[in-house]
Protein backbone atom coordinates (compact mmCIF):
# COMPACT_ATOMS: atom_id res chain seq x y z
CA UNK A 1 0.00 0.00 0.00
CA UNK A 2 1.26 3.90 -0.75
CA UNK A 3 1.53 6.03 2.06
CA UNK A 4 0.44 9.53 2.03
CA UNK A 5 3.44 12.13 1.32
CA UNK A 6 1.26 14.42 3.13
CA UNK A 7 1.73 15.24 7.02
CA UNK A 8 -0.49 16.36 8.89
CA UNK A 9 1.65 18.54 12.11
CA UNK A 10 -0.40 20.99 13.50
CA UNK A 11 -3.13 18.90 15.12
CA UNK A 12 -1.89 19.92 18.99
CA UNK A 13 -3.82 23.59 18.08
CA UNK A 14 -7.18 23.05 17.34
CA UNK A 15 -10.19 21.48 18.89
CA UNK A 16 -13.66 20.75 18.19
CA UNK A 17 -16.50 20.45 20.54
CA UNK A 18 -18.02 21.87 24.08
CA UNK A 19 -17.77 21.50 27.92
CA UNK A 20 -19.29 18.23 28.77
CA UNK A 21 -21.89 18.53 31.87
CA UNK A 22 -19.28 16.24 34.09
CA UNK A 23 -17.48 18.39 36.77
CA UNK A 24 -13.52 17.86 37.43
CA UNK A 25 -12.54 15.77 40.24
CA UNK A 26 -15.58 13.73 40.00
CA UNK A 27 -13.81 11.04 42.06
CA UNK A 28 -12.20 10.32 44.74
CA UNK A 29 -10.33 7.65 47.52
CA UNK A 30 -8.54 7.12 50.57
CA UNK A 31 -4.83 7.97 49.86
CA UNK A 32 -1.69 6.97 51.76
CA UNK A 33 -2.49 9.30 55.00
CA UNK A 34 -6.04 8.11 54.58
CA UNK A 35 -7.26 12.02 52.91
CA UNK A 36 -9.76 12.00 50.46
CA UNK A 37 -7.67 12.09 47.06
CA UNK A 38 -9.12 13.10 43.54
CA UNK A 39 -8.77 10.07 41.23
CA UNK A 40 -10.04 11.94 37.92
CA UNK A 41 -8.60 14.14 36.03
CA UNK A 42 -9.88 16.66 33.44
CA UNK A 43 -7.83 18.11 31.18
CA UNK A 44 -8.65 20.78 28.47
CA UNK A 45 -6.91 20.16 24.91
CA UNK A 46 -7.84 21.87 21.76
CA UNK A 47 -7.38 19.16 19.29
CA UNK A 48 -9.66 16.44 18.89
CA UNK A 49 -8.44 13.12 17.14
CA UNK A 50 -10.04 12.29 13.81
CA UNK A 51 -10.30 8.56 14.91
CA UNK A 52 -7.94 6.59 17.31
CA UNK A 53 -6.30 5.24 14.41
CA UNK A 54 -2.48 6.87 14.17
CA UNK A 55 -1.35 4.36 11.70
CA UNK A 56 -3.31 5.42 8.25
CA UNK A 57 -4.38 9.01 9.53
CA UNK A 58 -2.12 11.67 10.11
CA UNK A 59 -2.10 14.58 12.83
CA UNK A 60 -0.30 15.16 16.05
CA UNK A 61 -3.83 14.77 18.33
CA UNK A 62 -3.82 11.42 18.31
CA UNK A 63 -0.37 10.08 19.56
CA UNK A 64 -0.79 13.11 21.61
CA UNK A 65 -3.78 11.40 23.31
CA UNK A 66 -2.37 8.11 22.92
CA UNK A 67 1.28 7.50 23.04
CA UNK A 68 2.62 6.30 26.25
CA UNK A 69 -0.84 6.64 27.68
CA UNK A 70 -2.77 3.75 26.09
CA UNK A 71 0.28 2.66 23.28
CA UNK A 72 3.70 2.28 24.61
CA UNK A 73 7.13 2.49 22.65
CA UNK A 74 10.60 0.34 23.38
CA UNK A 75 12.66 3.26 24.04
CA UNK A 76 10.65 6.82 24.99
CA UNK A 77 12.01 10.35 25.52
CA UNK A 78 12.47 12.01 28.97
CA UNK A 79 11.82 15.76 29.92
CA UNK A 80 15.83 16.55 28.70
CA UNK A 81 15.33 14.98 25.01
CA UNK A 82 17.24 11.87 26.12
CA UNK A 83 16.34 8.12 24.70
CA UNK A 84 15.21 5.55 27.61
CA UNK A 85 13.92 2.28 28.10
CA UNK A 86 10.34 1.74 27.95
CA UNK A 87 9.34 -1.69 26.34
CA UNK A 88 12.76 -2.65 26.35
CA UNK A 89 15.04 -2.68 29.42
CA UNK A 90 18.06 -2.42 27.36
CA UNK A 91 19.68 -2.33 24.41
CA UNK A 92 23.30 -3.19 22.67
CA UNK A 93 24.31 -1.35 19.43
CA UNK A 94 27.03 -3.55 16.92
CA UNK A 95 30.17 -1.65 16.01
CA UNK A 96 28.92 -0.88 12.39
CA UNK A 97 25.86 0.62 13.90
CA UNK A 98 23.49 -1.31 12.11
CA UNK A 99 22.18 -3.99 14.34
CA UNK A 100 20.05 -3.27 17.32
CA UNK A 101 19.66 -6.51 20.12
CA UNK A 102 16.98 -5.46 22.84
CA UNK A 103 16.25 -7.02 26.04
CA UNK A 104 12.33 -6.72 26.70
CA UNK A 105 10.38 -6.17 29.95
CA UNK A 106 9.06 -10.05 30.76
CA UNK A 107 5.74 -8.88 32.41
CA UNK A 108 4.12 -6.65 29.82
CA UNK A 109 0.41 -7.37 28.97
CA UNK A 110 -1.65 -5.92 26.07
CA UNK A 111 -4.86 -4.72 27.67
CA UNK A 112 -6.85 -7.89 25.94
CA UNK A 113 -4.62 -9.86 28.24
CA UNK A 114 -2.39 -11.02 25.56
CA UNK A 115 1.44 -11.01 26.88
CA UNK A 116 3.96 -8.79 24.89
CA UNK A 117 6.80 -10.28 23.48
CA UNK A 118 9.22 -10.20 20.81
CA UNK A 119 6.65 -11.32 18.22
CA UNK A 120 4.70 -8.16 18.89
CA UNK A 121 7.49 -6.18 18.39
CA UNK A 122 8.38 -7.53 14.97
CA UNK A 123 4.78 -7.65 13.79
CA UNK A 124 4.71 -3.79 14.96
CA UNK A 125 7.96 -2.79 12.74
CA UNK A 126 6.88 -4.96 10.07
CA UNK A 127 3.34 -3.66 9.64
CA UNK A 128 4.80 -0.20 9.82
CA UNK A 129 6.52 -1.12 6.75
CA UNK A 130 3.81 -2.73 5.37
CA UNK A 131 0.91 -1.55 6.50
CA UNK A 132 1.00 2.11 7.90
CA UNK A 133 0.08 4.86 5.44
CA UNK A 134 1.53 8.11 6.59
CA UNK A 135 4.74 9.41 6.02
CA UNK A 136 6.03 9.22 8.99
CA UNK A 137 6.36 5.63 8.48
CA UNK A 138 9.00 5.97 5.80
CA UNK A 139 11.72 6.16 9.11
CA UNK A 140 11.27 2.52 9.29
CA UNK A 141 12.52 1.94 5.37
CA UNK A 142 15.81 1.65 6.97
CA UNK A 143 14.99 -1.70 8.42
CA UNK A 144 16.32 -4.72 6.63
CA UNK A 145 15.16 -7.17 9.06
CA UNK A 146 13.74 -7.81 12.77
CA UNK A 147 13.97 -11.12 14.65
CA UNK A 148 12.81 -12.27 17.68
CA UNK A 149 15.52 -14.71 18.79
CA UNK A 150 13.74 -14.97 22.16
CA UNK A 151 10.44 -14.25 24.03
CA UNK A 152 12.45 -11.17 25.07
CA UNK A 153 15.29 -10.48 22.87
CA UNK A 154 14.08 -8.42 19.64
CA UNK A 155 17.00 -7.87 16.61
CA UNK A 156 16.57 -5.07 14.32
CA UNK A 157 19.17 -5.13 11.12
CA UNK A 158 19.40 -1.62 9.02
CA UNK A 159 20.39 -1.46 6.47
CA UNK A 160 22.84 1.14 6.65
CA UNK A 161 23.48 3.44 10.12
CA UNK A 162 20.82 5.63 11.00
CA UNK A 163 21.53 8.01 14.12
CA UNK A 164 17.34 9.12 13.52
CA UNK A 165 15.94 5.20 13.30
CA UNK A 166 16.15 4.54 17.27
CA UNK A 167 15.13 8.35 18.33
CA UNK A 168 12.04 7.89 16.10
CA UNK A 169 11.30 4.32 18.00
CA UNK A 170 10.39 6.82 20.55
CA UNK A 171 7.57 8.40 18.33
CA UNK A 172 4.12 6.98 16.99
CA UNK A 173 5.92 4.54 14.64
CA UNK A 174 7.54 2.69 17.60
CA UNK A 175 4.66 2.55 19.42
CA UNK A 176 3.68 -1.87 19.92
CA UNK A 177 0.82 -3.37 18.63
CA UNK A 178 -1.01 -6.98 19.75
CA UNK A 179 -0.92 -9.11 16.85
CA UNK A 180 -4.44 -9.88 17.43
CA UNK A 181 -5.23 -6.36 18.49
CA UNK A 182 -5.42 -4.09 15.10
CA UNK A 183 -8.51 -5.04 13.38
CA UNK A 184 -10.58 -1.96 14.77
CA UNK A 185 -7.50 0.62 15.66
CA UNK A 186 -9.55 3.51 14.90
CA UNK A 187 -12.48 2.90 17.10
CA UNK A 188 -10.73 0.05 19.57
CA UNK A 189 -7.30 0.61 21.14
CA UNK A 190 -5.49 -2.46 22.26
CA UNK A 191 -2.10 -1.43 23.88
CA UNK A 192 0.36 -2.25 26.88
CA UNK A 193 -0.33 1.08 28.80
CA UNK A 194 -1.59 1.68 31.65
CA UNK A 195 -4.77 3.28 30.28
CA UNK A 196 -7.37 1.73 27.84
CA UNK A 197 -9.95 4.16 26.11
CA UNK A 198 -13.25 4.02 27.87
CA UNK A 199 -15.46 6.12 26.04
CA UNK A 200 -15.34 8.50 23.32
CA UNK A 201 -17.96 11.50 22.73
CA UNK A 202 -17.28 12.86 19.67
CA UNK A 203 -16.62 16.46 19.42
CA UNK A 204 -16.68 16.58 23.28
CA UNK A 205 -14.83 14.58 25.18
CA UNK A 206 -12.72 11.31 25.35
CA UNK A 207 -12.14 9.33 28.30
CA UNK A 208 -9.28 7.19 29.52
CA UNK A 209 -9.45 4.78 32.57
CA UNK A 210 -7.04 3.06 34.16
CA UNK A 211 -6.60 -0.75 33.82
CA UNK A 212 -5.53 -3.60 35.74
CA UNK A 213 -3.04 -5.47 35.48
CA UNK A 214 -0.50 -2.88 33.83
CA UNK A 215 3.41 -3.98 34.00
CA UNK A 216 4.55 -0.67 35.39
CA UNK A 217 3.75 1.32 37.72
CA UNK A 218 0.56 2.54 37.88
CA UNK A 219 -0.62 6.25 37.30
CA UNK A 220 -2.20 8.22 39.73
CA UNK A 221 -5.12 9.25 38.55
CA UNK A 222 -7.89 6.30 37.74
CA UNK A 223 -9.63 8.35 34.71
CA UNK A 224 -8.94 11.04 32.54
CA UNK A 225 -11.02 12.76 30.38
CA UNK A 226 -9.78 14.45 28.14
CA UNK A 227 -11.90 17.38 26.87
CA UNK A 228 -12.15 19.29 23.32
CA UNK A 229 -12.80 23.08 22.81
CA UNK A 230 -12.95 24.68 19.77
CA UNK A 231 -13.06 28.55 21.56
CA UNK A 232 -10.24 30.02 23.57
CA UNK A 233 -11.83 31.81 26.06
CA UNK A 234 -14.07 28.63 26.81
CA UNK A 235 -11.24 26.57 27.39
CA UNK A 236 -10.09 29.26 30.37
CA UNK A 237 -13.59 30.05 31.70
CA UNK A 238 -13.83 25.75 31.99
CA UNK A 239 -10.32 26.12 34.35
CA UNK A 240 -11.95 29.04 35.80
CA UNK A 241 -14.94 27.56 36.92
CA UNK A 242 -13.41 24.13 38.04
CA UNK A 243 -14.98 22.48 35.27
CA UNK A 244 -11.11 20.87 34.41
CA UNK A 245 -8.00 20.90 36.00
CA UNK A 246 -5.39 21.56 33.49
CA UNK A 247 -5.23 23.34 30.22
CA UNK A 248 -2.95 21.35 28.29
CA UNK A 249 -1.97 24.40 25.65
CA UNK A 250 -3.18 27.92 26.46
CA UNK A 251 -4.37 29.17 22.87
CA UNK A 252 -4.73 33.02 24.02
CA UNK A 253 -1.73 33.88 25.43
CA UNK A 254 -2.35 37.48 26.68
CA UNK A 255 -5.51 35.98 28.99
CA UNK A 256 -2.42 34.10 31.23
CA UNK A 257 -2.40 37.27 33.49
CA UNK A 258 -6.27 36.00 34.86
CA UNK A 259 -4.15 32.81 36.23
CA UNK A 260 -1.04 34.22 37.02
CA UNK A 261 -2.61 36.46 39.84
CA UNK A 262 -4.66 33.58 41.34
CA UNK A 263 -3.78 31.52 44.24
CA UNK A 264 -5.49 28.75 42.85
CA UNK A 265 -3.58 27.93 39.62
CA UNK A 266 -0.14 27.18 37.90
CA UNK A 267 1.20 28.58 35.56
CA UNK A 268 4.17 26.70 32.85
CA UNK A 269 6.14 28.42 30.91
CA UNK A 270 8.87 26.63 28.62
CA UNK A 271 9.14 25.63 25.04
CA UNK A 272 8.01 23.24 21.92
CA UNK A 273 8.81 21.37 18.83
CA UNK A 274 6.51 23.69 17.10
CA UNK A 275 8.02 25.44 14.47
CA UNK A 276 5.46 28.04 13.30
CA UNK A 277 5.83 28.15 9.70
CA UNK A 278 5.10 30.56 6.66
CA UNK A 279 5.26 27.60 4.26
CA UNK A 280 6.13 28.75 0.54
CA UNK A 281 5.24 26.23 -2.36
CA UNK A 282 8.58 26.07 -3.85
CA UNK A 283 6.89 24.08 -7.06
CA UNK A 284 5.22 27.09 -8.67
CA UNK A 285 5.44 30.19 -9.28
CA UNK A 286 6.38 32.65 -7.94
CA UNK A 287 7.93 30.66 -5.10
CA UNK A 288 9.77 28.68 -6.97
CA UNK A 289 12.27 31.84 -7.44
CA UNK A 290 14.22 32.14 -4.80
CA UNK A 291 15.20 35.70 -4.66
CA UNK A 292 10.51 36.14 -4.37
CA UNK A 293 11.15 33.76 -1.19
CA UNK A 294 14.24 35.68 -0.01
CA UNK A 295 11.86 38.27 -0.28
CA UNK A 296 8.91 37.66 1.69
CA UNK A 297 11.27 36.57 4.57
CA UNK A 298 12.66 40.02 4.79
CA UNK A 299 9.07 41.49 4.05
CA UNK A 300 7.99 40.05 7.73
CA UNK A 301 8.76 41.94 11.25
CA UNK A 302 8.82 38.95 13.30
CA UNK A 303 9.56 40.84 16.63
CA UNK A 304 6.38 42.97 16.01
CA UNK A 305 4.43 39.77 14.39
CA UNK A 306 5.34 37.56 17.82
CA UNK A 307 3.97 40.89 19.78
CA UNK A 308 0.76 41.07 17.94
CA UNK A 309 -0.31 38.07 17.03
CA UNK A 310 1.17 35.70 20.33
CA UNK A 311 1.82 38.31 22.97
CA UNK A 312 5.17 38.51 22.59
CA UNK A 313 4.97 34.48 24.22
CA UNK A 314 7.25 32.15 22.38
CA UNK A 315 10.99 32.61 20.36
CA UNK A 316 12.50 33.54 17.28
CA UNK A 317 14.32 30.94 15.24
CA UNK A 318 15.92 31.56 11.98
CA UNK A 319 15.43 27.70 10.32
CA UNK A 320 13.80 24.89 11.44
CA UNK A 321 15.81 23.71 14.19
CA UNK A 322 14.35 24.47 17.89
CA UNK A 323 16.63 25.05 20.96
CA UNK A 324 16.22 21.46 22.27
CA UNK A 325 17.72 19.77 19.09
CA UNK A 326 21.64 19.19 19.60
CA UNK A 327 22.20 20.97 16.40
CA UNK A 328 21.06 24.44 16.74
CA UNK A 329 22.48 27.56 16.24
CA UNK A 330 20.63 30.80 16.09
CA UNK A 331 19.95 32.15 12.10
CA UNK A 332 17.63 34.76 13.15
CA UNK A 333 20.32 36.91 11.52
CA UNK A 334 19.70 35.38 7.93
CA UNK A 335 17.20 37.47 6.08
CA UNK A 336 16.43 39.82 8.86
CA UNK A 337 13.56 42.13 8.27
CA UNK A 338 14.27 44.57 5.73
CA UNK A 339 11.57 46.15 3.62
CA UNK A 340 13.89 48.01 1.45
CA UNK A 341 16.01 45.09 0.58
CA UNK A 342 12.65 43.07 -0.02
CA UNK A 343 11.41 45.35 -2.86
CA UNK A 344 14.96 45.14 -4.68
CA UNK A 345 14.48 41.42 -4.63
CA UNK A 346 11.17 41.55 -6.24
CA UNK A 347 12.38 44.04 -8.95
CA UNK A 348 15.65 41.83 -9.69
CA UNK A 349 13.37 38.78 -9.72
CA UNK A 350 11.31 40.50 -12.53
CA UNK A 351 8.09 40.43 -10.72
CA UNK A 352 8.17 43.54 -8.26
CA UNK A 353 3.85 42.61 -7.39
CA UNK A 354 3.41 38.87 -7.18
CA UNK A 355 0.23 37.74 -6.48
CA UNK A 356 -0.26 34.72 -3.85
CA UNK A 357 -3.12 33.15 -2.52
CA UNK A 358 -2.08 32.63 1.35
CA UNK A 359 -4.37 29.58 2.61
CA UNK A 360 -4.85 29.18 6.18
CA UNK A 361 -5.90 26.55 8.67
CA UNK A 362 -8.71 27.59 10.89
CA UNK A 363 -6.44 27.37 14.02
CA UNK A 364 -5.83 30.50 16.30
CA UNK A 365 -1.97 31.10 15.67
CA UNK A 366 -2.54 30.68 11.84
CA UNK A 367 -5.79 33.06 12.28
CA UNK A 368 -3.93 36.06 14.08
CA UNK A 369 -0.49 35.89 12.74
CA UNK A 370 -1.72 35.40 9.20
CA UNK A 371 -2.91 39.29 9.10
CA UNK A 372 0.51 40.31 9.76
CA UNK A 373 1.83 38.40 7.81
CA UNK A 374 -0.54 39.97 4.70
CA UNK A 375 -0.56 43.35 5.72
CA UNK A 376 4.05 42.62 5.74
CA UNK A 377 3.85 41.58 2.70
CA UNK A 378 1.30 43.92 0.75
CA UNK A 379 3.72 46.61 2.06
CA UNK A 380 6.61 45.27 -0.04
CA UNK A 381 4.67 44.81 -3.21
CA UNK A 382 3.37 41.77 -2.80
CA UNK A 383 -0.47 41.13 -3.65
CA UNK A 384 -2.12 38.70 -1.07
CA UNK A 385 -5.45 37.24 -1.54
CA UNK A 386 -5.97 35.37 1.77
CA UNK A 387 -8.62 32.61 3.16
CA UNK A 388 -8.99 29.66 5.44
CA UNK A 389 -9.90 26.25 5.27
CA UNK A 390 -11.73 23.93 7.88
CA UNK A 391 -8.94 22.04 9.52
CA UNK A 392 -7.78 19.54 9.63
CA UNK A 393 -9.73 17.89 6.43
CA UNK A 394 -10.19 21.49 4.60
CA UNK A 395 -6.51 22.17 4.80
CA UNK A 396 -5.08 18.83 4.57
CA UNK A 397 -7.32 17.69 1.09
CA UNK A 398 -6.32 21.25 -0.37
CA UNK A 399 -2.67 22.35 0.72
CA UNK A 400 -0.58 19.24 2.23
CA UNK A 401 -2.72 16.52 -0.28
CA UNK A 402 -3.68 18.98 -3.53
CA UNK A 403 -0.84 21.48 -3.06
CA UNK A 404 -3.41 24.03 -4.47
CA UNK A 405 -1.71 26.93 -2.47
CA UNK A 406 1.13 29.19 -2.69
CA UNK A 407 1.80 30.40 1.04
CA UNK A 408 0.17 28.58 3.59
CA UNK A 409 0.74 28.71 7.97
CA UNK A 410 0.77 25.93 10.34
CA UNK A 411 2.79 24.90 13.05
CA UNK A 412 4.89 21.62 12.72
CA UNK A 413 5.40 19.67 15.71
CA UNK A 414 6.49 16.60 15.75
CA UNK A 415 10.43 16.38 16.75
CA UNK A 416 13.56 16.47 14.73
CA UNK A 417 11.02 16.94 11.22
CA UNK A 418 13.75 18.77 9.33
CA UNK A 419 14.02 15.83 6.80
CA UNK A 420 10.37 15.54 6.51
CA UNK A 421 9.87 18.94 5.39
CA UNK A 422 12.89 19.76 3.26
CA UNK A 423 14.41 16.27 2.26
CA UNK A 424 11.59 14.98 0.55
CA UNK A 425 10.63 17.20 -2.62
CA UNK A 426 7.08 15.29 -3.10
CA UNK A 427 6.05 16.57 0.56
CA UNK A 428 3.72 19.37 0.71
CA UNK A 429 6.51 22.26 0.38
CA UNK A 430 7.89 20.35 -2.60
CA UNK A 431 11.27 21.79 -1.50
CA UNK A 432 14.30 20.00 -4.11
CA UNK A 433 17.24 20.25 -3.46
CA UNK A 434 20.31 17.29 -4.05
CA UNK A 435 22.78 18.47 -1.89
CA UNK A 436 20.55 19.46 1.24
CA UNK A 437 19.30 15.67 0.61
CA UNK A 438 22.57 14.33 0.65
CA UNK A 439 23.76 16.14 3.26
CA UNK A 440 20.64 14.18 5.77
CA UNK A 441 22.04 11.18 4.75
CA UNK A 442 25.37 12.00 5.82
CA UNK A 443 24.29 13.37 9.11
CA UNK A 444 21.99 10.41 9.81
CA UNK A 445 25.19 7.76 8.70
CA UNK A 446 27.65 9.56 10.81
CA UNK A 447 28.94 9.73 14.37
CA UNK A 448 27.62 12.20 16.54
CA UNK A 449 29.86 14.61 15.72
CA UNK A 450 29.47 14.60 11.91
CA UNK A 451 25.33 14.53 12.86
CA UNK A 452 25.66 17.66 14.40
CA UNK A 453 28.20 19.58 12.37
CA UNK A 454 26.20 18.69 9.08
CA UNK A 455 22.79 19.10 10.55
CA UNK A 456 24.01 22.78 11.40
CA UNK A 457 24.79 23.01 7.66
CA UNK A 458 21.79 22.17 6.57
CA UNK A 459 20.00 23.95 8.42
CA UNK A 460 21.86 26.95 7.18
CA UNK A 461 21.15 26.53 3.73
CA UNK A 462 17.74 26.00 3.94
CA UNK A 463 17.49 29.53 5.64
CA UNK A 464 19.96 30.70 3.32
CA UNK A 465 17.84 29.67 0.45
CA UNK A 466 14.58 30.41 1.99
CA UNK A 467 12.93 27.21 1.28
CA UNK A 468 10.49 28.57 3.78
CA UNK A 469 9.93 30.80 6.43
CA UNK A 470 9.82 30.26 10.80
CA UNK A 471 7.80 32.60 12.04
CA UNK A 472 8.12 31.57 16.00
CA UNK A 473 8.76 28.59 18.21
CA UNK A 474 5.81 28.01 19.71
CA UNK A 475 5.94 28.20 23.73
CA UNK A 476 4.63 25.68 25.94
CA UNK A 477 1.73 27.12 27.92
CA UNK A 478 0.10 24.97 30.45
CA UNK A 479 -1.97 26.18 33.50
CA UNK A 480 -3.32 24.12 35.68
CA UNK A 481 -4.50 23.88 39.45
CA UNK A 482 -1.94 24.66 42.20
CA UNK A 483 -1.84 21.01 43.42
CA UNK A 484 -1.24 19.23 39.92
CA UNK A 485 2.11 17.55 39.69
CA UNK A 486 4.06 15.88 37.30
CA UNK A 487 3.44 18.45 34.52
CA UNK A 488 6.37 19.30 32.15
CA UNK A 489 8.07 22.42 31.71
CA UNK A 490 9.11 21.57 28.37
CA UNK A 491 6.65 19.86 25.20
CA UNK A 492 9.66 17.78 23.77
CA UNK A 493 7.62 14.90 22.48
CA UNK A 494 4.72 13.79 21.07
CA UNK A 495 2.45 12.86 23.65
CA UNK A 496 0.68 14.55 26.67
CA UNK A 497 1.81 11.77 29.16
CA UNK A 498 -0.76 11.56 31.68
CA UNK A 499 1.30 8.84 33.72
CA UNK A 500 3.48 11.11 35.41
CA UNK A 501 0.57 13.76 36.55
CA UNK A 502 -0.49 13.56 40.57
CA UNK A 503 -2.68 15.29 42.84
CA UNK A 504 -0.40 16.31 45.49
Amino acid sequence: MRRLTALTLAGVLLGAGTLSACSAGAGSSSGPSGAAVSTDLAVGMVAEPANLDFTTTDGAAIPQALLNNVYEPLVAIDAEGRIVPKLATSWEISADRKTYTFTLVDNATFSDGAPFTADDAVFSIERVKDDWTTSLADAMDVVEKAEATSPTTLTVTLSRPSNDWLYRMTTRIGAMFSRTGVDELATKTVGTGPYTVDRWTRGDHLHLVRRDGYWGQAPFFTGVTLRYFKDPTALNNALLTDSIDVISTIQAPEALGQFSGDQRFQVIEGTTNGEVVLSFNNAKAPFDDRSVRQAARQAIDKDALLQTCWAGRGSRIGSMVPPTDPWYEDLTSIHPHDPEAARTLLAESGNPTPTIRLRLPTLPYATSCGQVVKSDLEKVGFRVTLDQLEFPAGWVTEVMKNGDYDASIVAHVEPRDLPTLYGNPDYYLHYDNAEVRAALAKADAGDEQTQIATMREVARTISTDAASDWLFLLPNLMVADKDITGLPKNAVGESFDLTTLARG
